[in-house]
């Protein structure tokens, strides 16, 4: 058998972030992905085109854990040849006419968190919101300068060549048999070949559950759902505007209370806006309203696209989600298990905590815990206990924070 320090089982952006600061501490890595590392890999969340890059949260520890995440992130982009973190801004706009309380929408309530941690932020009425960005008919607008869009195929390459650099072993097409935890260490058998190592991380997203499934004596699975934008569509401003619609004079957006999210034009040669409406089940249950598609945000609050050609995306330019009950990540090890760490529950709006989860699990695993208060995310919350096995908690409410 081979025997490794770390063997990360998910070779998706936590799985490679994982090894990148894994890395620093021991020599021998390996990552074991069931498919392939790219964007033809079309079942990974994590590869695409564009992911968006704020720390904008109504929830004070998402918004500094997101925080500490882009100085991360910026200091990756030190090693890198090509820029990948675009600072266009990220702006969350409201409309009294879609959510008449302008102060309790997402807009409102991130600000106000932003506000309180002393954080750089900047709040528009309608009128300024014309001055700074006329793109949008919207009574309010927060604005993070500091976000934007993170260019994924750059990252992914920039990761696999430091990998490289450091030795860490990438196998791709892995079929994966059992895992068994013996004498502090842990043994994994796939179909071609048998390791053994030191400590095991997870990072397998939305499917976890095949992973830990095959730990023996295991018998928890996580509540992970699998979801994806109801629509993701390309829009192309015509020519006479289309220069508006560039990352230099147009901020990542987002209406979440609607469940909508886009990004400025990032490839000059496209030509198009991508904007993305996510049904939630917040949403679907409690929609007060009127927004039920791209083309209605689109005729409501980016009126200068009412008119231009529009298609859906049919490529990896899309996000797809893998939700919790709870809507907390879950981070830990595997109860019952010393050396089997399990990064998942990502909700859609992990990429941008890429960095600082794989600095996490990275010490988790190879140095028994992790500088942060994780706590709220331990998967020990998901094991029954005898008293509970016969009550139904009630889950809280989505808040909309799994929106990308």
């Amino acid at each position: 058998m081979k025997q490794q320090d770390l063997i990360i089982i998910g070779g998706g952006i936590m799985g490679l972030m994982t090894a990148y600061y894994a890395s620093d501490l021991v020599e021998n890595i390996t990552i074991l992905e069931k498919k392939t590392i790219g964007k033809e890999n079309k079942e990974a969340s994590s590869f695409s085109y564009t992911r968006s890059i704020r720390s904008d949260y109504p929830d004070e520890f998402y918004t500094m854990l997101a925080y500490e995440a882009q100085k991360l992130w910026r200091d990756l982009q030190t090693k890198s040849r090509e820029k990948f973190y675009i600072e266009c801004g990220c702006i969350n706009i409201a409309k009294k006419s879609v959510t008449p309380d302008l102060a309790k929408t997402y807009a409102g309530q991130s600000y106000a968190t932003r506000t309180k941690l002393k954080l750089e932020t900047k709040s528009f009425n309608k009128a300024t919101l014309i001055k700074r960005f006329p793109q949008f008919n919207a009574d309010f607008g927060s604005l993070e300068e500091t976000g934007g869009y993170l260019l994924l195929q750059i990252i992914k390459d920039l990761l696999l060549d430091l990998l490289k650099q450091r030795k860490v072993t990438i196998k791709e097409n892995v079929i994966m048999v059992s895992l068994s935890e013996r004498n502090r260490k842990v043994v994994i058998r796939t179909k071609k070949e048998d390791f053994i190592a030191e400590k095991v991380a997870v990072t397998s997203g939305r499917f976890v559950n095949d992973v830990v499934g095959l730990v023996k004596n295991n018998t928890l699975q996580f509540p992970i759902t699998p979801f994806w934008p109801k629509e993701s569509k390309y829009y192309y401003p015509k020519k006479a505007i289309v220069k508006n619609f560039f990352p230099d004079k147009f901020p990542v957006f987002a209406y979440l209370d609607a469940g909508i999210y886009g990004h400025p034009i990032f490839d000059e040669k496209k030509g198009a806006i991508k904007i993305g409406y996510y049904q939630s089940p917040e949403i679907k249950e409690k929609r007060q309203n009127k927004i039920k598609s791209v083309a209605e945000f689109v005729n409501e609050c980016l009126p200068d696209l009412k008119n231009s050609r529009c298609e859906d995306i049919t490529d990896v330019d899309q996000c797809a989600y893998d939700l919790v009950p709870d809507n907390e990540f879950i981070l830990g090890k595997l109860p019952g298990y010393n050396n089997i760490v399990i990064g998942t529950g990502w909700r859609g709006t992990g990429y941008k905590y890429a960095p600082l989860i794989g600095k996490i699990i990275s010490q988790l695993t190879l140095q028994s815990n992790s500088l942060y208060d994780i706590k709220r995310f331990s998967p020990e919350r998901f094991v029954k206990r005898k008293s509970e096995k016969t009550k139904t908690k009630k889950s809280r409410s989505w808040k909309l924070k799994n929106i990308n």
